[in-house]
């Protein structure tokens, strides 16, 4: 008995050593996981990093690529688009208008009713409507007759209010927020799409001309007056209550600038000076890239396989469209690399664009101690019902990370225009007031990028210059400034 009794316990013992081997393994390959995790963060978080003299060096390369794209067409990666917007409005418009806002996954129909200097915007309806996803790449044709439907049925509900005067013909500013070589206020023909859209036929039409022969396919009668970029339509909208606005900002799905030039400073300008002595410049910033802006493989790999390789570099590291998209792409490589969310991949988290920018905003913005939004948000969007606290820490890191870099990279293409226009420093204390009309649901609805975006601004500017300088939110901008542009350029201005 008492050889069993040893036999017993020496096979007991062995058996526990055993478990104690694999438990302390199992430990030894968590940590080694779990360190490979930080790696990848902390190496994520060096790769994006902005400091204060890389932002400078970015603002630089800004203005340096303004002067270039100001002297002549393909001299530069920023288009420096001329809008033939030479006379921003007065506030003097009247009368019922139309506008057009077309921009991205969403486009808005809207009419206003204008009553002058004194009353203003007296009356303003407007709608939205999402696009499927199938016109966005599919034909011209579809795309317009859609939004042309989608525009009938707003005009259809026109009430007594917003009368339109006998023998009138309805008057619409048509805001189309990608880039556009405008050949008059009311012409301009598609360079190339961007935020998703890829119709090809599209490509080198005139846009105008397209969206004219849809309205004529659904019997809606209504001119086309002007022809605007979102950003120009955000900066005529600034303008038109605070005439110290000098430059428009868009930051939503895409991102892009416009604002005011001296006409004498467009060496590519080759027409009569305007009267006004000024051109509104459309930027499309989202093209700019530079040696200077910190990407990461994530970025790269993103960039390879977009619609527009090689194309859009600012748009694809500061823009609504494509943050939680690198959120995920460092999430995937953590899961596949350090088995961040345990021994399989979440089949989820292999889908592109799942994760989309208002869900990293949200996880951004819970304070919570548990962070039990960020927790929730993974288990609805990625499937994955429990992440530990430790996990949660990680994803709302990298929405710090992306979040910040977008926001300060952001602040650094401000900084270049103002630089461009002289208006980065005091002269001769005297304070000349700048304002910057904001617009677009990223720098609306993620307080934490329009927050850190403002504070790097003014760190940029030094306090004694930040004085001077003011953001301000231009709520639907773009929409209001095509309107007030239609109106502006309207053929009934003298009855008015």
């Amino acid at each position: 008995m008492g050889k069993v009794a040893v036999g017993a316990t020496v096979v007991c013992t062995a058996a526990v050593c055993a478990v104690a081997v694999l438990v302390v393994r199992r430990r030894m390959q968590s940590s080694g996981k779990w360190g490979r995790v930080l790696a990848i963060l902390k190496a994520f978080e060096e790769d994006c990093a902005t400091p204060i003299s890389k932002l400078r060096q970015v603002a630089d390369a800004m203005t340096v690529e303004m002067h270039a794209g100001l002297a002549s067409d393909g001299g530069s990666k920023l288009k420096m688009l001329i809008s033939y917007v030479d006379n921003l409005p007065s506030g003097d418009e009247k009368g019922l208008f139309y506008a057009l806002d077309l921009g991205g996954t969403n486009f808005r129909v809207m009419r206003v009713l204008l009553g002058g200097k004194q009353e203003r915007v007296v009356k303003q309806e407007f709608e939205e409507v999402s696009i499927p996803p199938h016109l966005m790449t599919g034909g011209s044709d579809e795309l317009f007759n859609f939004i042309a439907e989608a525009l009938a049925k707003f005009v259809a509900t026109e009430c007594e209010d917003f009368h339109l005067p006998e023998g009138r013909q309805r008057e619409l500013g048509f805001t189309f927020s990608f880039p556009v070589k405008q050949t008059s206020l009311s012409s301009g023909s598609l360079i190339k799409w961007t935020k998703g859209f890829s119709i090809e036929e599209a490509v080198g039409q005139d846009v105008v001309g397209a969206l004219n022969k849809a309205m004529e396919r659904v019997g809606l009668d209504m001119r086309i007056a002007a022809l605007v970029n979102d950003t120009v339509g955000t900066l005529a909208g600034g303008r038109y209550y605070n005439q110290d606005v000098v430059a428009a900002v868009i930051l939503g799905t895409g991102t892009n600038a416009a604002y005011v030039e001296r006409a004498t400073a467009i060496p590519k300008w080759h027409g009569p000076l305007p009267n006004s002595g000024e051109m509104v410049i459309n930027m499309e910033w989202g093209n700019f890239r530079s040696s200077h802006l910190p990407l990461t493989e994530f970025d790269h790999s993103l960039d390879f396989e977009s619609l527009n390789p090689g194309e859009q570099i600012l748009e694809k590291i500061i823009s609504g469209m494509y943050l939680g998209e690198i959120l995920r792409r460092v999430l995937l490589k953590m899961a596949e690399d350090a088995a961040f969310f345990g021994d399989t991949v979440p089949s989820k988290l292999r889908i592109p664009f799942i994760i989309r920018t208002p869900h990293m905003s949200a996880m951004h913005n819970d304070t919570s101690p548990d962070l039990k939004i960020v927790g929730s948000k993974i288990k609805d969007i990625l499937e994955v019902p429990t992440t530990s606290l430790k996990m949660r820490k990680v994803v709302l890191s990298l929405c710090n990370i992306i979040a910040t870099r977008g926001a300060r990279l952001s602040a650094a293409g401000i900084y270049g225009i103002l630089k461009k226009l002289g208006r980065d420093t005091t002269k001769d204390e005297e304070m000349q007031k700048s304002v910057i009309a904001m617009d677009g649901g990223l720098f609306e609805h993620y307080t934490q990028f329009s927050d850190c975006m403002e504070s790097s601004l003014k760190e940029l500017l030094g306090d004694e210059a930040s004085g001077s300088i003011e953001v301000t939110h231009s709520n639907d901008g773009s929409g209001i400034g095509a309107a007030l542009l239609a109106a502006s350029h309207s053929l009934y201005l003298e009855d008015s």
